[in-house]
This record gives structure tokens, sequence and C-alpha cells, in this order.
């Protein structure tokens, strides 16, 4: 089980939108993507490796999709850096810790 926040609603995220300073990595995936799930202990090392530089959390397409259709999610997984309540950077597909680390920090 993963030690990512899960997002569970609209409000939610965007609430943590609204309240972070600091970047925010958002992976979104969905529980059938194979490579979605190959990806969940990356980020969960990621999250450890930041700890208090960023914030590290998780959208489930399926049952939040207003949420990746805001963001135009065509594809799973897909890592997006929020800063200052707006995407800053993108990443598709599979990716190693350091590049998600390097993403969420640039």
């Amino acid at each position: 089980m993963s030690n990512v926040t899960a997002i569970t609603s609209v409000e939610q995220f965007d609430k943590l939108i609204a309240d972070n300073t600091t970047p925010i990595l958002v992976d979104f995936y969905a529980d059938w993507c194979g490579p979605c799930q190959a990806m969940m202990p990356v980020v969960d090392n990621v999250k450890a490796e930041l700890a208090d530089k960023a914030t590290v959390v998780k959208v489930n397409v399926d049952e939040v999709p207003d949420i990746a259709q805001r963001f135009g999610v065509m594809s799973i997984p897909t890592f997006i850096v929020m800063k200052d309540g707006a995407e800053h950077q993108r990443h598709t597909g599979s990716s190693s810790m350091e590049e998600l680390t390097a993403l969420t920090l640039s």
C-alpha cells in the first residue's frame, strides 16, 4: 500500500492547491494500469526524498475524473507539478525517482 495521500474529491484537490506554498507533485493513475502500479514505489520514494520540500499526492482518474479532465490528462501515469496554484511541469509515462525529484524541484 502506498504512503502517498490519495485525493478523493475536487474540493480536497482545490484546497490543497490553494493552501500549499511548496511544489505539489500530482500522480494521475488508475488501479488497472500496469505502469501506474509499477510507479507506486517510485512515487513513495520521491515523497520520502522530498519530505518537507514538496507535497506528493495521487489522483485516481477513474474515481475523480473531473481533475484529470481539468488538466487534459489523456494517458497515465501522468505527473504534474503544481506551483503557486498552476501547472508548472508535466511528464507522461514511467520515470525514475531522480527524474521525478528533479521535475518537482525545477
